[in-house]
């Protein structure tokens, strides 16, 4: 593995200034069907609360509020992405409903039963314990909502040049018994691209 590649991996887990803010980008265009199919899942009202851990540039956020209305909160490890995000949310912000922080979803600051939808795209390959991370965040749910995990498989990102070193990689079986150790009620599979990509829906 290149130190290049290394590099452009380590941006992926935790984008930081100009290369960052462009692999942001390139993630929004590679990941389009992911956003699509979270979008379409999340069904929410403008009195609700969403967490989307990891949000990047806020792209995922910028969609959910477009739909839905909803307080919007999120988490990322990269204080650049803070700024970033928050510009590009200008309107969820303006309407006080956009609440953004640097954070680890191993250690979430939240009060219990907040959430009515929590999302992760391509953000479970970093987490420091997997195992912790599921169950704050079914701690931070409200009783009966779900979270939207959302991931490319081990055989698709075996593909990749960037992906050798530092990205944790899951089977469907693999991420169904996490969940379920961590105390969620119902795990299911959602097929996104036979073979690349699927999301996995934790209630």
């Amino acid at each position: 593995m290149s130190k290049f590649s290394e590099y452009i991996g380590s941006q992926f887990g935790n984008p930081r200034g100009f290369v960052g803010a462009v692999c942001c980008v390139i993630m929004n265009v590679i990941n389009r069907a992911m956003y699509k199919n979270t979008i379409a899942l999340v069904d929410v009202s403008p009195d609700d609360k969403v967490l989307d851990i990891g949000f990047g540039n806020g792209y995922l956020s910028q969609l959910l509020y477009d739909k839905c209305k909803c307080d919007m909160y999120g988490i990322d490890i990269s204080e650049d992405m803070v700024a970033v995000a928050t510009s590009r949310n200008a309107h969820a912000s303006r309407d006080g409903k956009l609440h953004l922080q640097i954070g680890d979803c191993c250690n979430l600051t939240f009060d219990e039963n907040t959430f009515s939808a929590v999302t992760s795209i391509n953000t479970i390959y970093f987490w420091n314990n997997t195992a912790k991370g599921l169950a704050e965040i079914r701690r931070v749910l409200k009783p009966g909502a779900t979270f939207y995990n959302v991931v490319y498989t081990k055989e698709w990102l075996d593909k990749l040049s960037y992906t050798k070193k530092g990205f944790k990689k899951f089977e469907p079986e693999e991420l169904i018994s996490l969940g379920k150790a961590a105390g969620f009620a119902e795990v299911t599979i959602k097929e996104i691209v036979k073979g690349k990509s699927f999301v996995v829906v934790y209630k």
